[in-house]
């Protein structure tokens, strides 16, 4: 993701950060007033119409990421800290992965809520599991904590798994290092899968340039997320592979940012948030599909779709997915087994002939009393 501080910030990151933890204070650089309006995504995929029917409840979303900050006001009381698996020390506040917490389960803070940013399903929880380190952090370079890495993501889909996550999001990736895919990777993606959790990735922002192979979205039954602008038009960073299953806003994203500030910020990873966030709705509404059936609901009612591998099925749509879901969550007749079927017959065969000998009954005993 490729992050810019808010052009009115009139500090900078470190003097916003909050060293305190008792209560939750307001952000201090005044820009959460302004933080809801910019919002376009929650607009661009009928999230708002979407909250008819969902919200995220009752589902926990993984992210994957360089670690949640749970001190941001925005995220007050919704993020569950898991381990850290890159084997660094925590020099850094996570303040990519708190950006994409947000975009997924952001609850915004102040009277009624009003201020600060929303996620596209504000009452789900999440579960953070630090697996890579910030762009900037003097830490990448270690060779032992690069060793490390490269096992982490797979670690962190195994726990995640076994620690109840209904969701998982990975904004991360890409075609070099220890994002080229590993077996081990693989086949943790495998191990999720079979226990039906929904993975969700970024396609990755190098698709002006070499427009590499992105892993883990190129991992068969990974959700891959593109970018697209307000206009709905591809990102030109925007990763074009014929794996990619949507696209979602990715450009002029405004989430949350370490503790106590906002940023705003274009790449797939804040498209692969959003779609999480929406999986995340499907999950709470339906919560008996599979992965695969959410990940058909997700694509199936994806918009404006356009020809050429850069939009996948097309702009992901959170109410659509909730109304495809639904569609898949009933069972029509023709779908019940022949036995089931053959049951209800025989079941109201038998009805039929408790009405007939009733009838009869009623019959004989008018003939009496007219006898009599």
């Amino acid at each position: 993701m490729r992050m810019l501080l808010l052009g009115v910030l009139p500090t900078c990151l470190a003097a916003c950060l909050v060293t305190g933890a008792a209560a939750v204070p307001g952000p201090k650089d005044g820009l959460a007033e302004n933080a809801r309006g910019r919002q376009w995504p929650l607009r661009a995929m009928d999230v708002q119409e979407a909250w008819q029917r969902s919200r995220g409840a009752g589902v926990t979303v993984a992210v994957l990421d360089t670690g949640v900050d749970p001190r941001h006001p925005d995220l007050a009381g919704v993020v569950v800290r898991g381990p850290d698996l890159t084997g660094a020390d925590r020099t850094r506040s996570g303040r990519h992965g708190t950006a994409m917490a947000s975009l997924i389960a952001g609850r915004g803070h102040g009277a009624g809520r009003t201020l600060g940013v929303l996620g596209v399903a504000p009452e789900a929880r999440i579960l953070s599991v630090r697996v890579t380190l910030e762009n900037d952090d003097p830490q990448r370079g270690n060779a032992r904590i690069s060793a490390r890495g490269r096992l982490a993501l797979a670690r962190g889909i195994r726990y995640a798994v076994d620690h109840g996550a209904q969701v998982i999001s990975m904004s991360l990736g890409g075609g070099e290092g220890s994002y080229e895919g590993s077996p081990e990777e693989e086949d943790a993606v495998r191990y999720a899968l079979g226990k039906s959790v929904v993975l969700i990735a970024s396609a990755g922002n190098d698709g002006a340039g070499a427009n590499r192979r992105n892993f883990p979205a190129g991992y068969p039954g990974v959700i891959a997320v593109g970018a697209v602008d307000e206009r709905l038009r591809r990102a030109p960073f925007s990763n074009r592979h014929d794996y990619l299953s949507v696209v979602a806003p990715g450009t002029g994203i405004v989430s949350a940012d370490g503790p106590d500030s906002y940023l705003i910020s274009d790449g797939t990873s804040s498209a692969a948030a959003f779609v999480a966030g929406v999986a995340a709705l499907v999950r709470s509404r339906y919560p008996a599909l599979t992965a695969l059936e959410v990940r058909q609901a997700i694509q199936r009612s994806a918009r404006h779709p356009a020809p050429g591998p850069g939009y996948g099925h097309g702009v992901a749509n959170a109410e659509g997915a909730l109304l495809a879901a639904e569609q898949m969550h009933r069972i029509p007749l023709a779908a019940v087994p022949r036995q089931a079927r053959s049951s209800v017959a025989h079941d109201r065969s038998r009805e039929l002939i408790d009405i007939g000998l009733l009838l009869v009954v009623a019959v004989l005993a008018t003939r009496v009393a007219i006898t009599r």
